[in-house]
């Protein structure tokens, strides 16, 4: 187990909480750096390398939001 800092509470819930939290907070973190690369001309392997996944994964997650968000998507 790492030595990451865990709420003050003993409270399971507590700290389950927390790391909804924490996940909440990077899928937002992360949609809205995808969207920034996106919309200054990043491609989608570029943006994949940069998120260590694959080009296939990072399309299936975020290019339907982008492109109701009004985003020119690049192709190949």
């Amino acid at each position: 187990m790492s030595d990451a800092p865990l709420p003050a509470s003993a409270e399971p819930a507590d700290r389950l909480a927390a790391v909804v939290a924490l996940r909440r907070l990077a899928d937002q973190l992360e949609d809205a750096a995808v969207e920034e690369a996106m919309r200054t001309g990043w491609g989608w392997p570029q943006v994949a390398e940069a998120l260590g996944i694959t080009r296939q994964a990072v399309h299936k997650k975020h290019a339907q939001r982008l492109i109701a968000a009004g985003v020119t998507l690049r192709r190949r």
